[in-house]
């Protein structure tokens, strides 16, 4: 395509024929606000209704105001994008919006993070006029996601992410006018919806209309029971995001300062997620190993593709979506359900502490954590291996409620056993990460010879969908990599239809991984956010004296004193898991 120009603003701008004006203007450095435009550059996610009319600008010769985000540029064309008439028309359509809105803003879960309130805040709202009827609509809780709708201004950022970015279709506007609202379909609770609470949703509303369930005030009650033994598990993400809620550039590595935090905060233990990460590594290697091997053999009842089966919100997909592939994930579990039973058992034993006085918290990217720790077959008698998972945002905020100077901190280690992991168990926070650690010790378990170069680079990147053969001293094992369920349902589609060439596929729910995950630090639509957070993990991997997960000391250690062989009877029965069809119809109650 050509080049076109335009003037806007008075300054002359050379842009790519097609581009919209709203583009062409943040190219020459001229931010124009909006409100339902969200952009994820890199990874074609872009959300762009023109419903808002927050980014409407002037266009020389034409009678209206033109929405700048789905309105093309053309040659010779001059915008004005702050006069009078701009700005007092973004201020009316900003106070018709808010007189539809709920003023409890002391108390909602996004002040501070809610993007219409930072609209107000610039335009200086400081009345509404307009004052008529408001939209009152029931609250709707699910185990991870609290829907407020009356808060909802209609942008339709969830609906895109629900339904082009993630294929879920839990999400869609449904109804007509002022009664028009998003929610899942014949207005059922979420939790009855195919909604899978990958949470990007959550990530991506532009107000209090979709939050998380907060876990703070259960945990700092159990904080607060002496006979309680409360331990925290950190994930591998988390801690290159935690930063960013307190000032510092994305991509700011303060897992030293994270752990004095949580010791202030009063855990009794502060363990690392990476060690039940390298754990997974173990098991789901030695399951794909034997699924190779078979394949090898001749068998040709073998399942292959494997499936890393570590996110939850792709497990939940899956169920919903694929039930008659139930058997090719691995059984494996999730880092987070792998550390709550071995906590719960040998590390419980070693501490003498009974299970049920024994508290498992999990600070996670992920929303789908908090539903996957209330699942009944991650249970003993009704105890859960988990007992509360909170987001990276719930812990920033609860080391800001605890009035905590983070910043002045000084740098801790993990207590052991179950802090120390290996660079391994770090890359899980990234995708392309779980597979590359995987591939770390399958090379060696497979061959026996060492692997000198750990980094795999040809699994690492931000596409979508990526392919990537290794080579096991002479066998080639094809590797899959999806982000974003709409990858996955395309690599799922071809395994049914048994067009897959890959011999194992990693498969995370969220736009670039964990990094991404719903419960992490707002982006806003930064997809540079993501790359730095991506780049921090990395660079603690290549940090790590030890880089494969079976070298990890600690686990070696597990299996000789408590788990026996990976794989085996005793690793088998507390290490994985089995799944369920949710494809089942949905009753509508009236």
């Amino acid at each position: 395509m050509g080049k076109i120009q335009l003037t806007i603003d008075n300054k002359i701008v050379e842009v790519e024929q097609g581009t919209t004006i709203l583009k062409a203007a943040r190219q020459a450095g001229i931010e124009i606000p909006t409100l339902c435009h969200m952009e994820l550059h890199n990874m074609n996610i872009e959300n762009k209704p023109g419903g808002c009319r927050i980014c409407v600008v002037e266009v020389e010769g034409r009678r209206n105001l033109a929405p700048s985000c789905i309105t093309e540029a053309s040659p010779g064309m001059v915008i004005k994008t702050r006069n009078i008439r701009v700005l007092n028309a973004r201020k009316t359509v900003l106070k018709l919006i808010a007189s539809d809105h709920p003023f409890d803003c002391l108390v909602c879960a996004k002040s501070g993070d809610c993007e219409l309130q930072s609209l107000a805040i610039q335009f200086g709202i400081r009345e509404i006029p307009y004052q008529g009827e408001k939209s009152t609509y029931r609250k709707d809780l699910s185990p991870s996601i609290i829907r407020e709708v009356d808060k909802c201004v209609m942008c339709r950022r969830c609906e895109m992410m629900c339904n082009e970015v993630q294929t879920v279709g839990a999400l869609s506007a449904v109804n007509r006018g002022f009664m028009s609202v998003v929610a899942p379909a014949f207005e059922m609770d979420l939790e009855k919806s195919p909604c899978t609470y990958c949470g990007q949703c959550v990530s991506v509303c532009p107000t209090g209309a979709l939050t998380e369930v907060d876990h703070t005030n259960d945990v700092l009650r159990v904080l607060s029971d002496p006979n309680k033994t409360v331990i925290v598990q950190t994930a591998p993400s988390v801690r290159a995001a935690l930063g960013e809620e307190f000032g510092l550039d994305p991509g700011t590595l303060v897992t030293g300062k994270m752990v004095s935090a949580l010791r202030e905060l009063g855990f009794n233990y502060v363990f690392d997620t990476d060690f039940a990460a390298d754990l997974t590594i173990i098991e789901e290697g030695t399951e794909l190993l034997g699924r190779l091997k078979s394949h090898l053999n001749g068998d040709e009842n073998v399942k292959l593709p494997i499936l890393t089966s570590c996110c939850p919100g792709w497990v939940n997909f899956f169920e919903h979506n694929f039930p008659d592939l139930l058997d090719v994930p691995s059984t494996a579990k999730s880092p987070q359900q792998m550390f709550g039973a071995i906590a719960k058992t040998y590390f419980a034993d070693k501490i003498g502490v009974n299970r049920k006085d024994l508290i498992v918290v999990s600070i996670m990217p992920c929303l789908a954590k908090k539903y996957e720790c209330q699942r009944d077959e991650f249970k003993v008698d009704g105890n859960p291996d988990v007992d509360f998972s909170m987001s990276t945002r719930e812990l920033a905020h609860f080391i800001k409620q605890a009035n905590i100077d983070f910043m002045n901190l000084p740098d801790a280690d993990f207590d052991a056993p179950l802090g120390e992991s290996t660079g391994a168990g770090v890359i899980f926070g990234n995708t392309g990460g779980v597979i590359e650690a995987a591939c770390r010790t399958a090379y060696e378990l497979f061959t026996g010879k060492t692997l000198e170069k750990v980094e795999f680079h040809e699994l690492r990147g931000i596409e979508g969908i990526r392919s990537a053969t290794i080579d096991f001293d002479g066998l080639p094992v094809n590797i899959g990599i999806a982000h974003g369920l709409g990858n996955a349902r395309k690599l799922l589609n071809e395994v049914r239809a048994g067009r897959s060439k890959y011999h194992a596929i990693e498969i995370m729910a969220c736009p670039g991984g964990c990094i991404g995950g719903g419960g992490q630090p707002f982006h806003h639509g930064h997809s540079e956010i993501l790359k730095a957070r991506a780049g921090a993990i990395y660079s603690e991997d290549e940090r790590k004296t030890l880089r494969k997960s079976h070298e990890n000391p600690y686990i070696v250690k597990l299996y000789k004193e408590f788990l026996g062989e990976p794989g085996g009877h005793k690793a088998h029965s507390l290490l994985h898991t089995h799944y369920y069809d949710k494809s089942v119809e949905v009753t509508i109650e009236h």
